[in-house]
């Protein structure tokens, strides 16, 4: 039996472990838990790489843990050799190189410090600054999303798209924030989520005027076209006669 399944379910219970904002400052204080998930930026799984480059954005998303992560021991050599290697996948070169570019641009400022204090605090939502022009965020309001089953599901389904580089639930609510890269159109993701046959997906977008309403695809404008059709059709038959 090969060490991979193991690695995968080692780095995978640390990544959902860094999902939550207040045991971010916990890991990376820990003694082994930063450099454990140095050590699988080296693994020759590239599900396990990814899965380590999640957990350690969602560490950075924590602005007073940069500044260490930064000075880790193998941390940005680790980072600049998954971006500089031929065989590592688009989606993981991208995100090696966000957080690379988060933590050389970090700093160390009482004021900063303070700030992030009370971020790590707030309810995470992934990746929603724009610290890299060729990704963006969508929001996704899941009908479906019910539990851990129905999330494996939809993760499944979100991962065999290329284009995506990391997401996160938000179980709550049904929510899923999606990074993905700019070329990538967001109906995509409805249409994976859709494949599932027990969920379906809207994007989230925001008016004018801050409020938030599920966006109308050009699918629903059709179906509301055909119903306005047929009731004219109704309605004049009905006063012919």
């Amino acid at each position: 039996m090969s060490g991979e399944p193991d690695a995968l379910a080692v780095v995978n219970q640390l990544r959902d472990l860094a999902a939550d904002p207040l045991n971010r400052r916990a890991i990376v204080e820990d003694q082994g838990c930063l450099s454990g998930l140095i050590l699988f930026f080296d693994h020759p799984s590239p599900q396990v790489v990814y899965s380590a480059l999640l957990a350690v954005r969602y560490l950075a998303e924590c602005h007073s843990n940069r500044e260490k992560m930064k000075g880790e021991l193998g941390m940005m050599l680790s980072l600049q050799n998954i971006m500089q290697k031929g065989t590592s996948p688009g989606e993981t070169k991208l995100l090696a190189s966000e957080i690379y570019e988060i933590l050389q641009n970090s700093s160390s400022t009482e004021a900063e410090q303070a700030e992030a204090a009370a971020s790590c605090r707030k309810k995470a939502q992934f990746f929603l600054g724009s610290t890299n022009k060729r990704a963006k965020t969508v929001v996704l309001q899941i009908d479906g999303l019910d539990d851990s089953a129905q999330r494996s599901l939809c993760e499944e389904a979100l991962l065999k798209i290329k284009g995506v580089i990391s997401f996160t639930f938000q179980m709550a609510v049904k929510r899923c924030v999606v990074r993905i890269r700019s070329d990538l159109k967001a109906e995509a993701l409805g249409t994976a989520i859709a494949s599932t046959k027990v969920m379906k997906a809207q994007q989230v977008v925001k008016g004018e005027d801050g409020s938030e309403r599920p966006e109308v695809g050009a699918e629903h404008i059709f179906l509301f076209l055909c119903v306005l059709f047929y009731l004219n059709i109704i309605l004049n038959i009905k006063y012919k006669l």
